[in-house]
C-alpha cells in the first residue's frame, strides 16, 4: 500500500538528529508514527533502575515536545513490544516497522521476536544503526575475530572513521489524519514519590536532545582543553558528563565525534580532544564486548575468576552503598552517586576497587547497585567497567593493582574539595587529615567537630590487612599473571 504508514519504534535513540531510522522513514514520504513502548516485563533481568526511570521520564517528555515542534507526536504504549507493535500495525494499517539496533542480549532476542511476530502479519521490519559509531560486526581483527584488547580495537576504529557525517534533523513529517491512542506519560509512574530521592536531580541535569547538545557545547568550549589531566580530578569540572545523554541516545557518538573534531581543528590543539575521543572509543569497545560475549554482565570474562573466594558481608555492602566506610574519598563517591545519580569516573574505579578488593564482595553486587542508582546506567559500560577493576575482564586492570583509597584521595583531591562537598561532616578538617581523619590528633578532631565512630565512622577495614587478604584470594585463582 503506497499510502501505508511506517511505525518508527524509538528505544535508546531519543532524538531527531542523526537518526537513520527516523530519517529513512521521513524521506520515504510515508506517514510516520513515532512510538515508544514501556516494557514492564517482570521477568526481565536488567529492567531500568530507579535513576534510569527518572531520566527516561524527562527524556520522553522532551522528545514529545521536539516531535510536536515539527508537526508530529510521540505515541506512548506499554506492554510486550512485539504485541504492542503488532496491535498498532493493525490499528493504523502500517505495513512497515523500523527501529534502531540495541546490543544488550535481551534486546537482541526481542528483535527476533518482534520480527517474527510482525512478519506473520506481512509487516516489513527494518533495523538501522545509530547507537554506536561502528556496528559490532564491522570492527574485527585481521583474522576476523572480535577484539579483546582496547588499544588495537580503537586503532581499527580510527582507521575506519573517515567520512563520518551525522544526519540532520528531518523537517517535513507526513502525519496521519487520525493519531492512534497514546498513554499519558504521568501514568507510567517513572518518577519516585515516597520518598522522592531525586529532589536534587533537576538542578543538575537537563535530559533531552537540547540538553545533550548544550552539555557538549559547554564541554568543547572549555574543559576539553585540559581534559587529559583534569579527567582524573573529581574536585574539578573536567569531564563532559555526556554519558546519560549517550546512553539514552539523545546525542549520537557520531555527533560527538564530529563536533569534537571540529573543536580540535578550531583550537589547533588535539591533546584533550584525542583523549576524550578515546573515551568514546572505550564505550564502543564495551558494546563490542557485550555483543560478542553476551554473558559479560553476569559471568567473569576470564573463567578462572569463577573460583575467587568472595565474602558476602551484608553490613559491609550496606556501609559501602551508604557512603559509611570510613574512607572519605570512597564515601564521597557513594554519596555523590546517591545525591546526583552520577559519579566521577576516577572515583568509580576507587569505590569499585574498594568493594571488590578491600571488602571481597563480588563485583556483580556493585554492578547491580550502580545499575539502579546511575542515570547513565548502561549494561555494556557497567559490566565492562566492573570486570576491568576486578581483573576478570577483557584488557582488565591487573588483579594485583589494588587502589589505596588514601593515596588516591590525596593524589586526585589534594585539597579535599570533593570530600568536603559530599562528606560535609569532615569539611572543617585540615587538608592533611581530610583523607585519613583517624590520623588526626584529638585536639584537631575536636576543633573540626569530628567524633570518630559517632559523627563519622572509623574505617570498616584496615587497608594493609585488606590488601593482604585480596592478594591471598587472587593467589587461589588459576591463571592471572603480570604479563
Amino acid at each position: 500500500m503506497a499510502d501505508a504508514p511506517i511505525i518508527c519504534w524509538f528505544r535508546q535513540d531519543l532524538r531527531l538528529a542523526d537518526h537513520p531510522s527516523l530519517t529513512a522513514a521521513v524521506k520515504s514520504g510515508a506517514v510516520v508514527i513515532p512510538v515508544y513502548i514501556l516494557d514492564e516485563d517482570p521477568s526481565a533481568q536488567w529492567k531500568p533502575g530507579g535513576a534510569s526511570r527518572w531520566w527516561l521520564h524527562h527524556s520522553l517528555e522532551r522528545l514529545s515536545i521536539a516531535l510536536e515542534a515539527v508537526g508530529s507526536r510521540l505515541i506512548l504504549r506499554s506492554g510486550s513490544p512485539h504485541s504492542v507493535l503488532a496491535k498498532l500495525a493493525m490499528e493504523t494499517n502500517a505495513t512497515q516497522v523500523q527501529w534502531t539496533r540495541c546490543y544488550e542480549p535481551a534486546a537482541r532476542a526481542l528483535d527476533d521476536i518482534v520480527k517474527a511476530t510482525l512478519e506473520k502479519q506481512n509487516v516489513t521490519c527494518k533495523r538501522f544503526a545509530g547507537t554506536l559509531m561502528f556496528e559490532p560486526e564491522e570492527i574485527a581483527t585481521g583474522s576476523g575475530t572480535p577484539y579483546k584488547v582496547y588499544t588495537p580495537f580503537w586503532r581499527a576504529c580510527l582507521a575506519a572513521s573517515a567520512g563520518i557525517k551525522p544526519l540532520k534533523t528531518p523537517k517535513a513529517f507526513a502525519v496521519p489524519a487520525k493519531w492512534p491512542k497514546s498513554d499519558q506519560l504521568k501514568d507510567w509512574s517513572l518518577l519516585p514519590t515516597k520518598p522522592d530521592w531525586s529532589a536534587g536531580f533537576d538542578a543538575l541535569w537537563t535530559p533531552g536532545e537540547n540538553g545533550a547538545q548544550a552539555k557538549l557545547k559547554t564541554f568543547l568550549s572549555g574543559a576539553v582543553t585540559d581534559y587529559a589531566g583534569d579527567r582524573d580530578r573529581p574536585d574539578r569540572p573536567g569531564t563532559s558528563q555526556l554519558s546519560p545523554h549517550l546512553h539514552f541516545g539523545e546525542i549520537s557518538p557520531r555527533q560527538v565525534w564530529t563536533a569534537t573534531q571540529h573543536a580540535a581543528a578550531r583550537s589547533g590543539d588535539d591533546n584533550g580532544t584525542a583523549k576524550f575521543l578515546a573515551e568514546i572509543g572505550w564505550r564502543e569497545f564495551t558494546h563490542h564486548l557485550l555483543y560478542h560475549w553476551p554473558t559479560l554482565p553476569e559471568e567473569p570474562f576470564r573463567p578462572e575468576f569463577v573460583e575467587f573466594p568472595w565474602t558476602r558481608n551484608a553490613g559491609h555492602l550496606k556501609a559501602w552503598q551508604k557512603g559509611q566506610t570510613g574512607y572519605p574519598v570512597v564515601d564521597a563517591g557513594m554519596r555523590q552517586l546517591w545525591q546526583t545519580g552520577w559519579m566521577h569516573n576516577r572515583v568509580r574505579m576507587i569505590v569499585a576497587s574498594f568493594l571488590i578488593k578491600h571488602l571481597l564482595i563480588p563485583w556483580q553486587d556493585g554492578e547491580a547497585w550502580f545499575w539502579d542508582t546511575l542515570v547513565d546506567a548502561n549494561l555494556a559500560s557497567n559490566a565492562a567497567g566492573w570486570q576491568w577493576v576486578a581483573g576478570s575482564g577483557a584488557d582488565a586492570s591487573p588483579y594485583f593493582r589494588i587502589f589505596n583509597p588514601i593515596t588516591q584521595g590525596k593524589k586526585f583531591d589534594p585539597d579535599g574539595k570533593y570530600v568536603r562537598e559530599f562528606v560535609p561532616e569532615l569539611a572543617e578538617l585540615p587538608s592533611n587529615f581530610i583523607h585519613e581523619p583517624w590520623t588526626a590528633d584529638p585536639v584537631t578532631l575536636r576543633a573540626s567537630g569530628v567524633v570518630l565512630g559517632e559523627t563519622y565512622p572509623e574505617p570498616i577495614v584496615d587497608h594493609a590487612e585488606a590488601r593482604k587478604r585480596a592478594l591471598e584470594g587472587y593467589a587461589q585463582v588459576r591463571g592471572p599473571s603480570k604479563s
